[in-house]
């Protein structure tokens, strides 16, 4: 033991030191990297006939055949999670959320070159939407039979699933599918009005109509259509009514809609409700964000009154997130009322499926935190005032916590850093490919050759976020473990708004500016670019190199290196290997080739458009890495 005692010693002080430095590196994160990949989760859970510039390799047509039963082409939107319903209230929330990004965080997204993507995965559905709504007083809200789909493990494109589709009408109601889906049709018009405004006014016109049928012919969907209860149980459709005028009002300016909220405010419960939840079900918060815009921006005229209880209500949900709510807020511990944070900071709102609540939360927070700002105005809180940074600073936090800093150091976006899941609860997933394994598989055969595996996931489903850790911090990744291990649309689809909220001025952002801490002042520098033009190809490639964090570990300084490639040309280029040299600590964002210091852009960024860029990062003492161009096609 003594023999060896010192190289024992030398190695654990560099294990150490090289666990600090990443562990530090950790706490900052790509957000840009991560809006990316949710996008691509969109594109895996398309239904219908796919495009070719289709990025998910692995998925093929599937769902053709929607709603002909009926009479009616329902072919597309999405399917809900691991599964191939098209479940209408979690699709239209999400489509929702997504808009809202759009509209709030165009900025961000336009600056990020994700707008395009932004609306690209909005109008996948709001197509099938406008299909879904053939008539005034008719919507298809539900494709697909949940019980005997559940009952199978297949591939999309083998379905042999009933895809019964279920329609709501004057004579079967439901109030809170129709007025969801009128804002999920009010928020994109908003969204798609700067880019196709003749786009934008048929989605307007839908959303009148879907609104006026949802108010006038009332009940709860669930009741028209009993196959979603055991999936998506509504608790009531106050809330949705108040939601579509709310959103109503915000593309249109007109009065009528916000004379709705104000004549409804008690009746319906968007001012007598304060929530510490919002989600698919619950929009309460989301309306009472919605409405304290309105005042903030002086716009509430002889309404003024009532939209101060509105607000009101906004701030008991951002207080109680805050802690700062008298004693009604989120709790640290069980017991008493059910949301409460989990020892490492997640707020925790229910046992299946949490995340879907976290990251709901955290993008209203971030909303309402830019609300507050623009009307230099702070969060009045029973425990005092609040400036809306601190309302930024905990959606971070939630943002950070899905993305790794938690106690199982794991990222729960899939395909998101250096560990996360990889048996997530999916079929497409968890199947090869049709285009690897062309015979079909049935619906047993999906149960007992591929959902009882212990072996990783032969498709990577990048930007799902799964349902989540338990109120412990605790995680296990087992496919058959459904509560944490699946991913959903209402889940994935705040992060969008999130993500590029938080790019701004993080390392994570545009390509401009180093992230900057305030606890420790960050050496940063733009190196000029280099441009590499290898004789193979005519296509020059640019590298852009910052320092964008740095910090102490024994006696050594450590910096967080920053490097994005751009394909300056204007021609695709593929397969791109680099060489990189004197690295000597962790890299994310490349994938080693199996040759000596030899690398190459991960399965999902095969190819780099003209323009687009990828970045990636390393962490290490000393000079910076050499980075140099060995080919490409």
């Amino acid at each position: 033991m003594s023999k060896f005692g010192g190289s024992l010693l030398g190695v654990s002080l560099l294990l150490t030191v090289l666990l600090a430095a990443a562990t530090t590196a950790a706490e900052y994160y790509n957000y840009g990297s991560a809006l990316d990949k949710t996008f691509l989760f969109f594109e895996a859970q398309r239904s219908g006939k796919l495009p070719a510039t289709l990025r998910v390799k692995w998925r093929g047509h599937s769902g053709l055949k929607d709603g002909l039963a009926q009479g009616v082409s329902l072919e597309g939107g999405y399917y809900d999670a691991g599964d191939h319903v098209k479940f209408g209230l979690p699709m239209a929330f999400s489509v929702t959320m997504l808009s809202w990004a759009a509209v709030d965080n165009r900025k961000e997204l336009s600056g990020l070159n994700q707008m395009q993507q932004t609306l690209w995965s909005i109008r996948w559905v709001t197509d099938y939407f406008i299909k879904a709504h053939p008539q005034p007083n008719v919507l298809w809200g539900q494709v697909g039979d949940g019980q005997s789909d559940h009952y199978c493990w297949q591939r999309a494109e083998d379905m042999t699933t009933s895809r019964t589709a279920y329609k709501l009408d004057q004579y079967h109601p439901g109030s809170d599918l129709a007025g969801e889906t009128a804002a999920a049709f009010a928020a994109p018009s908003l969204a798609f009005k700067p880019y196709n405004s003749s786009y934008s006014t048929i989605l307007l016109s839908h959303a009148k109509e879907l609104f006026s049928f949802a108010d006038k012919y009332r009940g709860l969907y669930t009741d028209s259509i009993p196959n979603a209860k055991a999936f998506y149980m509504s608790s009531g459709y106050s809330d949705e009514l108040l939601w579509a005028v709310a959103w109503l009002h915000r593309a249109t300016g007109d009065q009528y809609y916000l004379k709705y909220t104000i004549d409804n405010a008690g009746y319906m419960g968007g001012t007598g409700w304060g929530m510490k939840e919002f989600s698919w079900d619950n929009k309460y918060a989301g309306v009472q964000v919605l409405l304290s815009k309105v005042l903030l921006e002086g716009k509430g005229g002889p309404y003024t009154s009532t939209l101060k209880q509105y607000q009101m209500k906004a701030d008991y949900f951002a207080c109680a997130c805050l802690k700062k709510n008298g004693g009604y807020n989120i709790q640290t511990t069980p017991g008493g009322y059910n949301i409460r944070t989990t020892p490492g900071g997640l707020m925790y709102v229910r046992e299946w499926n949490n995340l879907q609540y976290s990251s709901a939360a955290a993008f209203l927070l971030a909303v309402y935190s830019d609300h507050l700002s623009a009307a230099n105005a702070k969060l009045n809180c029973p425990d005092g005032s609040v400036q809306p940074q601190a309302l930024l600073d905990f959606a971070r936090s939630q943002a950070d916590y899905i993305l790794g800093k938690n106690r199982q150091g794991m990222s729960y976006l899939v395909g998101y850093g250096p560990k996360y899941p990889i048996r997530v609860h999916h079929r497409g997933a968890s199947v090869p490919s049709i285009f690897v394994q062309r015979s079909s598989v049935s619906c047993v055969q999906g149960f007992d050759s591929w959902y009882r595996r212990s072996q990783a996931d032969p498709n990577v489903i990048y930007g799902a976020l799964v349902g989540g850790p338990d109120q412990n911090d605790n995680y296990s990744d087992d496919r058959t473990n459904y509560e944490q291990s699946e991913p959903t649309l209402s889940g994935t689809a705040p992060l969008v708004g999130l993500f590029a909220k938080l790019s701004v001025g993080s390392y994570g952002g545009g390509y401009s500016k180093p992230y900057q801490t305030t606890k420790q002042q960050a050496t940063s520098y733009k190196a000029t670019p280099t441009t590499y033009t290898p004789k193979q190809s005519g296509a020059p490639i640019e590298f852009l190199h910052s320092i964008t964090a740095n910090w102490m570990a024994g006696n050594t300084r450590y910096y967080r290196h920053k490097v994005i490639i751009k394909n300056s040309s204007q021609k695709q280029i593929s397969d791109l290997k680099l060489k990189i040299e004197d690295l000597s600590g962790p890299i994310w964002g490349l994938i080693p080739t199996g040759q000596k210091n030899t690398y190459q852009l991960p399965r999902w960024q095969k190819i780099l458009r003209a323009e687009q860029t990828h970045d990636f990062v390393y962490v290490q003492g000393g000079p910076q890495a050499k980075v140099s161009v060995l080919s490409y096609y």
